[in-house]
Formats: structure tokens, sequence, C-alpha cells
């Protein structure tokens, strides 16, 4: 090895590109654009708020300052969302706009507690999770190549917005960086007649689980609409009919692996994975399979994001994109570390080497660069005599 990466380096880069492309804005002498991102930087990674830092800090301003200066610069959400997404595109490789890629779209809820701050539509409805059913939803789309998890786009979804909606802008902004889809990898909750005419009229192949609907296999009747594929014993190919409350349909092609589960964690039996499809002509169902297992790996991302996200009491919704964003910026940057600057040269590809710096490491370096220009507070006032001989 004939370099070093230093933790000014990672500095340098994280705070230049999110400078470069949030633009914020000096408020008042006390804090400066450069200490405002500081402490942004330390919330992501001690994953608390900015009010914390500001009292850890010791040469931090008030933490009324900061959040006055904070929400002082603060754009409008879908400016902040453009801005945003025009970081994440920053660290691209140039590799990546040659040819169509493999895409995989998901959907994060982030769990919420309060009231919404001005419309109701800021909040996101779903299944109860974290002791909650009010979510702030963010959806996000993701590139899969040779185990780099780029992410593309990030844009916040409103209650009640069609999926198709949410899908269109997010491919517009991966068009708009040069990033073409070859495949689009989607979870089931993207499985709707809406999402399907969208997807088959801008001509874009996709692959996704589909759900089992229908009649048990214990009715009377029988079983009938898409539980019929479950309930297959071996391996096949088909067709199936979406069926809108409104009368639209679509037609998706349908593939159906069986698996023997004997000797996986104790099961017995067979499961049927059933899958939908359009616009590619698979090689065999093995081949279905392993394309959509790329997919899982998005869920590792989520968690990565999720270990440099700000906490947050704030009712704004653009205070939480920023801190989403943010985090997701951070994690782009650790994966173009890895890629341009930390990997090994080797013939048919780059070896990657994440050993060498983990992404929780890259945040406690961000974290060391402002401990050391602003100092840790090592005291606190107290009205109260201390009785605890410390020998000072």
């Amino acid at each position: 090895m004939q370099y070093t990466l230093t933790r000014a380096h990672v500095h340098h880069h994280a705070t230049r590109l999110l400078q470069e492309h949030l633009r914020l804005t000096d408020f008042r002498s006390r804090c400066p654009a450069t200490l405002l991102l500081d402490l942004l930087l330390c919330a992501a990674s001690w994953l608390t708020s900015l009010f914390a830092v500001c009292l850890r800090l010791r040469r931090a301003p008030s933490a009324e300052t900061a959040r006055l200066a904070l929400h002082a610069w603060l754009p409008e959400p879908p400016e902040l969302e453009r801005r945003l997404n025009r970081a994440l595109a920053a660290d691209l490789p140039g590799g990546l706009r040659r040819r169509r890629q493999r895409l995989a779209a998901d959907l994060t809820l982030a769990p919420y507690h309060g009231r919404p701050a001005a419309d109701p539509r800021e909040v996101y409805r779903s299944q109860a999770r974290s002791g909650t059913s009010h979510f702030h939803a963010y959806a996000t789309l993701y590139l899969v190549l040779r185990g780099q998890r780029f992410t593309l786009a990030l844009t916040a979804v409103a209650r009640g917005e069609p999926p198709e909606g949410v899908r269109r802008r997010r491919l517009t902004r991966a068009a708009r960086k040069g990033v073409r889809p070859r495949l689009l990898l989607l979870d089931r909750g993207f499985c709707s007649v809406g999402v399907t005419h969208y997807l088959q009229a801008a001509r874009r192949p996709f692959l996704r689980p589909l759900p089992l609907r229908g009649r048990q296999a214990d009715h009377p009747r029988g079983p009938s609409g898409s539980r019929v594929f479950g309930l297959r014993r071996r391996s096949g190919w088909g067709s199936y009919t979406l069926t809108a409350s409104g009368g639209r349909t679509a037609t998706v092609s349908v593939c159906v692996k069986c698996r023997d589960l004997r000797g996986e964690r104790g099961q017995h039996g067979r499961q049927a994975l059933v899958y939908g499809s359009w616009g590619f002509v698979p090689a065999d169902w093995d081949w279905v399979r392993q394309a959509y297992r790329a997919r899982f790996a998005i869920e590792a991302s989520y968690r990565q994001a999720q270990e440099a996200r700000a906490r947050t009491s704030s009712r704004s919704p653009a205070v939480r994109l920023l801190l989403v964003g943010v985090a997701l910026v951070l994690r782009n940057v650790w994966v173009w570390l890895h890629d341009a600057v930390l990997s090994t040269p080797r013939r048919g590809g780059r070896l990657l080497r994440l050993e060498r710096l983990r992404f929780k490491a890259l945040l406690g370096w961000l974290a060391q660069v402002a401990q050391g220009r602003y100092g840790v507070r090592e005291q606190v006032g107290s009205e109260r005599p201390i009785p605890i001989d410390v020998g000072c």
C-alpha cells in the first residue's frame, strides 16, 4: 500500500460535497455554514440531535442559535429534495452511465409519533410498527453492481399519493443522472395495476413478487386468483391478470420457483416462490430467483443509513428529509471511497476491501475532526456541592 487515507481527507470530501450541493448559508458570525455542517455531521455520527451536539461541543453555539441557523437556511421541501438528489449523484462512477443497469426500488418508513406540521398528507399511514401506524415515507432507488450499492434518488412520499407518480419521479431523476434501467427489481408493495400500466407504457422491464390473493386451498369452491400459483408443486411459467377496483386490468408473466426446504433451519416441505415480470425473457427459474435476491442488498443499505440518521423532535418534514438525505449521502461517500480509493486493482474487476474502513469508523472520523476543531465539554455547572473526593 503506497498511499494513506486520513480522517482529514474524508472530512474534506464529505463537507465539500454537501456544501457544494446543499449550499448552506452563514447565520451571523457565531454560526457560519461550515460550523452548521459540522454540527449536522456530528449529529449523524452520534445518532443524536443538534441540541445534544451543541451541549457536547465546548465552542459550539447555543442550541437555539443552531436551530435558528438551520431554519433560516432550510429551503422548501421540493428544492431541498432536488439538492439532495444532486449530492447523491455527485460521486457516481462514470462507468455506471455507459450501459443499462439493474435498479432496485424501495419504500422506507420512518416511524413518527407526532402530529403533522401543516398538512395531514405529510404523515403516511401503514401497518403498525414501532408502536405507531404513522410514518414519514421516503422512496429510494438503488443501483446494485458487484457489491456496490449506490443510492440514486430520494423522494418524499405523501399520504394518498399514487405509487406510479412516485415511481415516475425516481426514474426521471435517475435518467437525468445518465443511469438507464435495464431491469427494475420491485417489492410487493408496488404490485398494482397503476404501476404496471406506467412501467409497460414507459417500456421498463421489471421483476417483483406476486402477492397471493384469492380463495384458500380448503375453500369448497377451490383456490382462485394468484393463490393458485402458490399451490403448485413444480416450477413453471404462466400469466396473470391484475384487476383494479375500477375495472382496469394489467397482465404480467408469472414464474413459479419451487424449493425443497428440507435441511433449512429445521423446516420441511416445499416452498413456491411466485414472481411477476414483464419486458424480458428469463433464462430459467433459478435465474429469476437469483436475480431478485440481489434486491435484498438494499435492506443492508437501509440499515446502514439508519446508523447515520440524526435524531430530531421537529415536526417539520423538511428537517426530517434533510437528516435522511445526509445519511444517504454519507453512505454514498463510503461506497465511493471503497470503489475509487480503498479497493485493490486486479484483472477482472476491483476487489473491495471493506475491512479497511467500516461505515461506523468513517462516521467516527467525521466526529473526531469536529471535536478537534471545537473541543469537547468536560465539565458542567451545578448548584450543589460535589460530595465525591476526586483528588483535585
